[in-house]
Formats: structure tokens, sequence, C-alpha cells
């Protein structure tokens, strides 16, 4: 099995696994063979990956850390939360909103230790979220990708579970203040200008007005979203802090906000390959990000998962076999087409190895 971008899939091609709707309704089933109509229709519904079944991809299995259905009902449980907080933050504190308030908590609190369960039950690593995209609103699917790599972080920090939950709610509400930004703006294809770029900012204090103000969230939650912007040299915002006086919780969750974003696509700029997220990551070591929480990540995120379908930079095709945390970025491939586009016997190719270093992996479209 292996992932591939629905527009390299043709009429004929079998699912690896089930396709469910950003509502978590099951749309196709595993083994349904793929029509043109089919495609069509995913398309239609922001759906641009897909796992599929062939010869070329046999004995390849794809392990997900966390389960498709539960990302798609997490997605929903953070877009219909972070407007719901958002919606009261308004009002006057009634009864009924305190009501309303302290159900969202509970329901943020219940989604994060399903995703906490899911990571602690496989210890090992995790597979950058290579799944379904089905979310338009690159808000919330940012927030839950966040999300699961500041758990895996904190668990490998050897953090309580009340710490691991704290910061789990304060990576699910990091962006809170970005609904309050101008679409326009969020979503303008150009670089912003001076003004744009001042209200893009104000985001981080806008969250934490908000969640300060919300008595069934930890204040500590809070400062999750006013300083996940902050840097150890002091040159982040909004209050340009530096080294300790960053929260350990923000230190962990900027690396985990920066990854995500660099390597997810948007209208302004094309996502960067994982392996160029990592290096741009580790530029910054001491002075952007705190080393160990980079050391870590390295170490507990495996960038190119087994079954995700590469292009090297001789032009070859392959499936990534195997991971290598010794050699980020550098994982065994299964080559299945030559550098003329052409179907062959395929062969392992490990770009670890000495003599394979002018190799580069060069595209990993499902990913972006």
């Amino acid at each position: 099995m292996r992932l591939v971008k629905l527009d390299h899939c043709q009429s004929g091609i079998k699912l690896g696994r089930s396709i469910y709707s950003e509502k978590g309704k099951i749309l196709l089933t595993k083994g349904t063979e793929l029509t043109d109509s089919f495609i069509k229709r995913l398309k239609n519904l922001n759906i641009y990956t897909v796992y599929i079944e062939d010869k070329a991809s046999e004995g390849i299995d794809i392990v997900e850390s966390i389960p498709i259905e539960l990302l798609n009902e997490a997605t929903n449980v953070i877009k219909e939360g972070i407007e719901t907080i958002a919606e009261l933050n308004g009002t006057k504190p009634t009864f009924k909103a305190m009501i309303e308030t302290e159900k969202t908590v509970r329901t943020f609190q219940k989604i994060f230790r399903d995703i906490m369960t899911c990571l602690t039950e496989n210890p090992s690593v995790l597979n950058l979220l290579a799944t379904t995209k089905i979310h338009e609103s690159h808000v919330y699917t940012h927030s839950l990708n966040v999300t699961i790599y500041s758990c895996q972080l904190a668990i490998k920090n050897g953090m309580s579970t009340k710490e691991i939950e704290e910061i789990g709610l304060g990576a699910l509400l990091h962006d809170l203040g970005k609904i309050f930004v101008a679409p326009e703006i969020l979503n303008k294809p150009g670089r912003l200008n001076g003004e744009e770029y001042q209200q893009m900012k104000a985001h981080s204090q806008l969250g934490f007005d908000i969640l300060r103000k919300v008595h069934e969230i930890p204040l500590v939650v809070a400062h999750c979203a006013l300083q996940h912007h902050e840097r150890i040299d002091g040159r982040g915002y909004p209050r340009g802090i530096k080294g300790d006086k960053i929260h350990p919780y923000a230190k962990i969750l900027s690396v985990a906000d920066v990854f995500d974003a660099v390597t997810s696509h948007r209208v302004y700029r094309p996502a960067m390959l994982p392996h160029q997220g990592m290096e741009l990551l580790f530029s910054g070591s001491g002075t952007q990000f705190d080393t160990k929480q980079l050391k870590l990540f390295k170490n507990c995120i495996a960038i190119y998962p087994q079954g995700l379908t590469v292009k090297l930079n001789d032009g070859r095709l392959g499936i990534v076999t195997k991971y290598h945390f010794h050699s980020v970025g550098r994982p065994t491939i299964r080559i299945i087409k030559d550098e003329a586009g052409q179907s062959i016997t395929p062969y392992e190719v490990d770009l670890s190895e000495r003599g394979n270093l002018t190799l580069e992996i060069v595209e990993a479209d499902a990913l972006l």
C-alpha cells in the first residue's frame, strides 16, 4: 500500500483504505476501484491524497500513529470549539455562556486524551501526518498537527500526564486569535505589508486575552497562545522575551508550530519538503529554538513515513520502505519507475548509504 496524490490516480486504481468525509462519514470503502467520476467528486470535496493498493507497493505496511477517524473528529472539535469560545468572548458572562464554555473545554480535553492514548500505545515514533487532507481551513488542521507534534514531544520530555494535557490544550488553542484576523490577510497570496503583518502578529495577544478570561482553562494554556512566537534570542513576538523567560511549553510549541507551517502548502507560498523544514529548524538551534527540543523532535518524528511516494533528483520514482533516524531525510526507497518515467521491476535504494549521497528527494506531493 502507498499514499499518492489524487491528481496522480487513474480510473481502475484500488483504494487501500476507506475515505471519510469531514464529518466522519465513509465516502468510499477500502478495495473500491476508483472511476473518473469518483476522482472528480473527491476533488470537489477537497480530498487531495488517498491510499492505494497496487503491485508496486505489495508488502509495504503503513502504520498510522493516529486513526483517520480520530483525526477527522479532532479537526471538527477544534473548529467548533474555537468558534464557540470566540463567540462567547464578545458576550456578557451569563450562566449559559459559562455552561457552553465548560462543555467546550471538556470536549477539547476528551479529544486530546484520545490522541495521547494513541501516541502512548505506539511509543516508538510518530509518522509525519501523511493522511487524507479534507478541511479547507488551514487554521484548524494546523492546530491539530501542532497538537499531535507537541504531545509527542511532551511525552519524550518525560512530562507528567497533567503537564502533557496542559500543553495539549495550549496547542489546540494556540492560534485562537487568528479567527479575528481578516481572511484577506490570512489568505493573501503575496507578501504582507507592514500594517497587515502587525495585524497578523496581533493574534498571539488576542488569543491570550480571550483564554485568560476563561475560568475553565489554566492560565498556562493562555500563555501557550501568547508565547508560541517568542524566540530564544528575544527576536520573537509579541513581547520579545528570551531564554528562560519563555515558558517550557512555548519552547515545545514553537518547534511544532514552525515545522508544520513551513511543510504545509499555503496560498502565499509552496510547502517545503520535510527534510528542508527540519534543516530550517536546526539552522535556528540555540538562537530561535531550544536545541534540546529540536533533537527530541528529530528523533521521534518520521518525516518520510513508509508508503510515501517520492521522486528523486535523477527523475526516478519510488516508495519509502524504511526510515533512518540516523540520517533524516534519507530513507530506503523502492524504485518503481526509471529516469524516463517507465515502470520497471522494483529494486531498493538506501539514500543513507555513502554511495548514494548525491541523490535526494525532490518531491513528496502527497504530504503537501
